[in-house]
């Protein structure tokens, strides 16, 4: 029993880091319907801009400050360049648009400061909690357990954004209906640079994270397809939603892997999280905390 909880534990630390991945495509969703599969590329770019920055000179919290302001920056330029031309077009257009820019941003990213792995240590030790350890014999990583305060605090913070204040209300009305937002005065265009910004914002914390744990490399981009069975379970316009999802994701994979990974060979972890969210599409396709859609015909 011990052991078990010891995975759980891992699993679900391990959820709420992909919990704020799939936060990156719910921002962009809930405010503008676009599935922006140039999350996982923006996660790799912001993570090797704050080793690039390093590599240059700049201490740590310099080079965070910098590729804080440069995620604003492409966020930003990515909603008027790319997106603002192709408003009214069909979903499909516009899906297609976020993945010839994620191949964009991985090759820019690449061409700045080149495609060989590098470490990234952000001072978070990856050592057992010696205290836990000695209480209960669990071995929980200090840098798991950090990190998923990290990812509670900020989704905390964006959940508060968007129920709490005017720009958060706007950011909603616009989800809910794109025309009488604007036949109320509400500026469209300006709350969707917003969001392509405060998209950004959570790629470079992602970046950070996932890059400290796995080191800085293209495989980053990855990342993003873990998010996608925590969209399918939570819903793709839920914060609430991306949560649940993740802790699901990350707990079920976890004791997938140990403890029904030696009957099927091992590596079940990789692929695990999507049969779980390929069943759950035949129960309740919308996801744990979406509205289902009734159309009259």
């Amino acid at each position: 029993m011990q052991f078990f909880f010891e995975v759980l534990i891992g699993g679900l630390l391990a959820g709420i880091m992909y919990s704020l991945v799939a936060l990156g495509f719910v921002l962009i969703y809930k405010a503008s319907g676009v599935f922006n599969f140039a999350q996982g590329a923006m996660v790799f770019f912001a993570a090797l801009t704050v080793v690039g920055f390093m590599e240059q000179g700049a201490p740590l919290p310099l080079a965070i400050g910098l590729c804080l302001i440069v995620m604003i920056l492409l966020g930003v330029a990515t909603e008027r360049i790319v997106l603002r031309p192709l408003v009214n077009q069909p979903q499909i257009t516009l899906f297609m648009a976020t993945i010839g820019l994620a191949f964009f941003v991985e090759g820019l990213a690449q061409g700045l400061w080149g495609a060989q792995v590098h470490a990234l240590d952000i001072g978070i030790p990856d050592t057992p909690i010696e205290s836990l350890m000695d209480k209960t014999g669990m071995l929980i990583s200090q840098f798991d357990l950090i990190a998923a305060l990290i990812c509670a605090v900020l989704v905390t913070l964006l959940a508060v954004f968007f129920n709490k204040t005017r720009i958060g209300r706007a950011l909603r009305a616009v989800a809910d209906d794109h025309q009488a937002a604007l036949a109320v005065g509400i500026p469209l265009k300006q709350i969707w640079a917003i969001v392509w910004a405060v998209a950004g914002f959570v790629a470079l914390v992602a970046g950070l994270l996932w890059g400290a744990r796995n080191g800085v490399q293209f495989a980053l981009t990855f990342v993003a397809l873990k998010a996608l069975p925590v969209l399918i379970l939570g819903g793709f316009e839920s914060i609430a939603g991306a949560i649940v999802g993740g802790l699901i994701v990350g707990s079920s994979e976890k004791l997938a892997e140990v403890f029904l990974g030696p009957y099927v060979g091992g590596g079940i972890e990789g692929w695990f999280a999507y049969v779980v969210a390929l069943l759950f599409l035949l129960v309740r396709p919308q996801g744990l905390f979406g509205e289902k859609i009734i159309e009259r015909v």
